[in-house]
């Protein structure tokens, strides 16, 4: 019988691929899934407080009340993807490593900073996060739910998840009433961005381009006018809509929360 024969095999062809689709992807059906599992190196910077991991080339400033807390890795530059990779999420665990706490538990780090290249130094010694190398450089606290902290440096094992966010994204206004800049944090699903686009209640949609780290920036006169967003994810391709998460009277320096999220 032929491939497509009859409509039977023709269902079940397509029944087939998709299914393939499916458990070779990491995109199905509206839901991010993990990635496979690979291998890289952790460090950590900071102290137990953490302070010094507020802030960061992701742009999402104090992250306590940006809803990351102190589970949070800067990435090399390999991950960081000039600012495309801030927001993701990664499952690590420590591995082969004498300094690994009982039980090789793992915890979950949202991408918040940039571990930045240090051409000084060997790669394979203090150079840590050169490229092509993957590295995480963890907040303290993080890093000690892995392993001793007197290790400095562990071999982990990591793998992209879905960044489980309650509520939906919200949206730090900065700038003024011609040039409007957004900082975008709780991104659920993959956890990151690619492109967003803005809608003013009397505008049509405004592609805004992308400044650095999770910010993206428009030149538009929108003041005195309702904002919406269109985000799009930088892994999966999918596209949300935020509407009207901010009232005609906004503000520079005001966070909106909005109801709608990746999964």
């Amino acid at each position: 019988m032929g491939l497509i024969s009859s409509s039977w095999s023709f269902k079940k062809f397509f029944a087939i691929v998709f299914v393939a689709f499916a458990i070779s992807g990491e995109f199905v059906a509206g839901y991010y899934r993990p990635s496979p599992w690979r291998y890289a190196h952790a460090t950590f910077y900071g102290d137990e407080t953490g302070s010094e991991t507020m802030g960061g080339a992701c742009g999402y400033g104090n992250l306590f009340n940006s809803g990351y807390g102190l589970d949070t890795a800067a990435l090399s530059t390999t991950l960081f993807k000039d600012g495309y990779g801030c927001g993701q999420c990664f499952q690590i665990v420590c591995v082969n490593s004498k300094h690994c706490n009982y039980g090789r538990p793992s915890t979950v780090v949202t991408a918040t900073n940039l571990c930045p290249p240090n051409w000084y130094q060997d790669s394979n010694n203090g150079g840590w996060c050169n490229p092509p190398r993957t590295h995480f450089d963890m907040a303290k606290p993080a890093f000690m739910k892995l392993a001793y902290w007197r290790a400095g440096i562990i071999p982990v094992a990591y793998r992209r998840v879905p960044c489980k966010r309650s509520g939906g994204m919200r949206f730090q206004f900065q700038g003024n009433s011609y040039w409007l800049l957004v900082f975008v944090m709780n991104v659920g699903g993959a956890g990151d961005i690619k492109s967003m686009a803005v809608k003013g209640s009397r505008t049509n949609w405004i592609s805004m381009s992308h400044n650095w780290g999770a910010s993206y920036q428009a030149f538009s006169s929108l003041y005195g006018q309702s904002l919406s967003f269109r985000v799009t994810s930088y892994t999966t391709g999918e596209t949300v809509y935020a509407w009207n998460v901010a009232p005609a009277n906004w503000n520079a320096g005001m966070t909106y929360k909005s109801g709608a999220n990746f999964r």
